[in-house]
């Protein structure tokens, strides 16, 4: 039996990760993990994968997270005893697993900490996923921009969750192949979805996703509904994943009168698609993003979605009007407030319909699953 070819991947712990890892799971390829944190514990969810965590402490010593909070200052210093160097702990993982090639995901967490150790190595493959802001937005930050040009001038391949970032990348000095557009987080379990889906007829909600931080945008949305009262009053509206800066907003509003909101922090991924299944619309904001994994979940669980296009990401899967409507000023709550109007007396038709039964096939697991693996085995075979 010819030797399994091995794969080092390198991220932090995260559910998009965990879903593209899944992926390989009985696979030709033996899969190893390196959690670029070295914070976190073993991942039941990949148990079968063989993973490299928990290696940044020395020495997890007791009252460690009291003299943490406490007494930051003395716990920098011990810190710099106490503490292993992520280069060093990387490149000895390389020399112990001699991996066929390492596959990195997004530029800054996982790409520019192990730049120095994959130099060392020119040998080594290293292929590049890049996730959402990856490079539409740090490529306006000077600093930022000169790791995305060294890290890019190293990687042999590149994966991109959206046309865009692939010129972004060739902008930059990507010289290597490109092996195409994938969801971040891999495909999806469309069968399994079914079970979340009301019917069309039975939905009343309109899902809003709660960032507001650096790139989201929830606050214009929500300004927009509060000038909605009489058209939204039939609805349920759901904020989930709210920020701080929406629940500090929202103590201000008149919508803190309404009977018909909730207000959701971090929830589990499973609750966010039951609400997706009986959600009739979606609402995503943000001034930067790549392909939104939520918006593909809308898609996928035939929610009529309103997102935000930043460098015209968006409208590589979205037809504005057709399947969906595109936000082209993330700010302008004029706007999210005519695309609100037209949604809520949007017939989902048959044009909806078979747009987005194209897409939901190309989204699929295992189709994208298929995809996936033969990458992998054109670049090790």
């Amino acid at each position: 039996m010819p030797k399994k070819r091995k794969i080092l991947m390198v991220s932090m712990p995260s559910l998009h990760f965990f879903r593209w890892v899944d992926q390989l799971k009985d696979s030709d390829f033996e899969v190893y993990w390196f959690d670029i944190t070295g914070a976190g514990n073993f991942i039941e969810r990949i148990s079968w994968v063989h993973q490299i965590t928990n290696w940044k402490l020395r020495w997890n010593f007791p009252g460690r997270i009291f003299l943490k909070s406490r007494f930051p200052q003395l716990y920098q210093g011990i810190s710099k005893y106490n503490e292993r160097t992520l280069s060093q702990e990387f490149e000895k993982t390389v020399n112990e697993i001699q991996p066929d090639t390492v596959h990195s995901f997004a530029l800054y967490v996982s790409c520019t900490p192990i730049l120095s150790v994959m130099k060392k190595h020119t040998e080594l493959k290293w292929i590049y996923s890049s996730w959402g802001s990856d490079l539409f937005y740090f490529q306006n930050n000077t600093n930022y921009l000169a790791d995305i040009k060294k890290v890019l001038k190293r990687v042999n391949y590149l994966i991109t969750d959206c046309k865009r970032d692939f010129q972004i990348a060739e902008k930059y000095g990507f010289r290597g192949q490109f092996l195409g557009v994938f969801p971040g987080g891999g495909g999806f379990k469309i069968g399994e979805l079914n079970n979340f889906r009301e019917t069309q007829e039975d939905r009343k909600l309109i899902l809003i996703k709660g960032y507001q931080g650096r790139s989201g945008r929830a606050v214009p949305i929500l300004k927009a509904i509060s000038k909605l009262t009489e058209e939204l009053q039939l609805y349920k509206i759901v904020i989930f994943g709210a920020d701080p800066e929406v629940f500090e907003y929202l103590k201000k509003s008149d919508l803190r009168t309404w009977d018909n909101i909730q207000v959701l922090g971090k929830i589990p991924h499973d609750r966010v698609l039951k609400l997706m299944g009986s959600s009739k619309i979606y609402i995503g904001n943000s001034n930067s993003d790549g392909m939104p994994n939520t918006l593909l979940e809308a898609i996928c669980m035939d929610v009529f979605p309103i997102q935000s296009n930043p460098g015209n990401v968006t409208s590589e899967i979205i037809e504005h009007g057709k399947n969906g409507l595109l936000i082209s000023d993330c700010d302008d709550v004029v706007e999210i407030i005519s695309h609100l109007k037209q949604a809520i007396t949007t017939d989902i038709s048959n044009t909806y319909k078979i747009v987005n039964d194209d897409l939901k096939q190309s989204l699929d697991f295992e189709n994208v699953k298929n995809r996936v693996l033969k990458v992998y085995k054109a670049i090790l075979n």
